[in-house]
């Protein structure tokens, strides 16, 4: 069975500054969220109709906009928000990322308290852009957390193949338990917990350069990532706990900087890759499990946004990839999103929110 697919303005009164994420709270209700890079997050009624978004939390004084991978790049909220009201930020500092966790105000509960934060972690930044943003709660509880590999051009520190530095990783956290030494604990099962070679605990996954958007398949249990690529490859990676993804030795299947010690078997090849003449900036999507969208359940739904295209890609029963362009569209695509019902949600970063739009031939 073929379809068609069109964009489809999602709300038609809204405009948001900057927007880079969009999300729900997972509490039940109809509200959705809009993370803008500029520092605010704001929330309103998930229908066509709205013409208002209110801000649920401003950081604008507190963060760092200098360039355009700056700024407050991610939001998750707790599993068990609706008790506890806890939610968390990915934000930059001058030179640095910072980690926290906020509370909504006791006064009212349909904002995030200023005065709440609880800084989990701040790791710095060599370079001004690769910054990743990207946080959210896994199907185990534990939180994970997108860092790129700090910039400049070719990943000159080397940052993505060195385990005593958080950049070019996925991190993965245990926010509902502290130590004595750190406002949350290291997971059993991370693949370097307990190590003695000064290896960072937190890291799960290595070798990225800049994963600016994951999500998990939550029917699958599948952690999918799009790491933006250097100069000829954008890739897609199924993210495994300890896999070394490549980076610099390599950019999507091909080679960049392999070392004398390289050695093929050590690296975990992307799931999908394509070159420049189908864009240049990957942006990670979601698997769709919605319920507007027949032709897509069960795709991982991706773009890029210096093409403006949309993509769907499947595995089958032999992991073997099967990828169908969607939709060729003129927008600067920052983010997918997803509402509390599953549905699917993309970010122009010139300030509107778009749906697709399926039509059956």
């Amino acid at each position: 069975m073929n379809y068609r697919y069109e964009l489809l303005e999602a709300y038609p009164y809204l405009v948001f500054e900057d927007p880079v994420f969009y999300t729900n709270a997972g509490d039940g209700s109809n509200k959705v969220y809009v993370v803008e890079r500029t520092g605010k997050i704001k929330f309103f009624d998930n229908s066509p109709d709205a013409d208002e978004a209110n801000v649920f939390l401003d950081l604008s004084s507190r963060i760092d906009i200098s360039y355009v991978e700056k700024g407050l790049l991610g939001l998750a909220f707790h599993p068990n928000f609706r008790d506890n009201g806890h939610f968390f930020v990915n934000y930059t500092r001058p030179d640095r990322t910072v980690i926290a966790r906020y509370k909504v105000d006791p006064e009212n509960p349909e904002a995030g308290d200023p005065f709440s934060e609880e800084i989990l972690m701040t790791f710095s930044q060599p370079f001004k852009n690769h910054k990743g943003g990207q946080l959210d709660f896994g199907p185990d509880g534990f939180l994970y957390i997108a860092a790129g590999d700090g910039g400049s051009a070719g990943d000159p520190h080397n940052n993505a193949q060195n385990l005593r530095t958080f950049l070019g990783k996925i991190l993965r956290i245990d926010v509902d338990r502290r130590t004595s030494d750190k406002p949350y604990a290291i997971p059993e099962d991370n693949p370097f917990a307990g190590n003695k070679e000064g290896w960072m605990e937190e890291i799960y996954a290595y070798g990225l350069r800049n994963p600016w958007r994951f999500s998990f398949d939550i029917e699958k249990n599948i952690l999918w990532a799009g790491d933006v690529g250097q100069d000829t490859r954008e890739e897609i990676d199924i993210i495994e706990r300890g896999r070394n993804y490549g980076w610099r030795v390599k950019e999507g299947n091909l080679l960049y900087k392999p070392s004398p010690s390289f050695n093929e078997k050590d690296l975990t090849p992307p799931v999908w890759d394509y070159g420049r003449s189908e864009g240049g900036c990957v942006i990670g999507g979601y698997v769709y499990y919605g319920s507007s969208l027949d032709g897509l359940r069960g795709w991982y739904i991706y773009g890029d946004y210096n093409s403006g295209k949309i993509w769907a890609l499947w595995l089958d029963e032999k992991s073997e990839p099967h990828n169908r362009e969607l939709v060729d569209t003129d927008l600067e695509i920052s983010s997918f999103g997803l509402d509390g019902s599953g549905e699917l949600y993309i970010l122009d970063f010139r300030g509107k929110i778009y749906k697709l739009e399926e039509e059956r031939l």
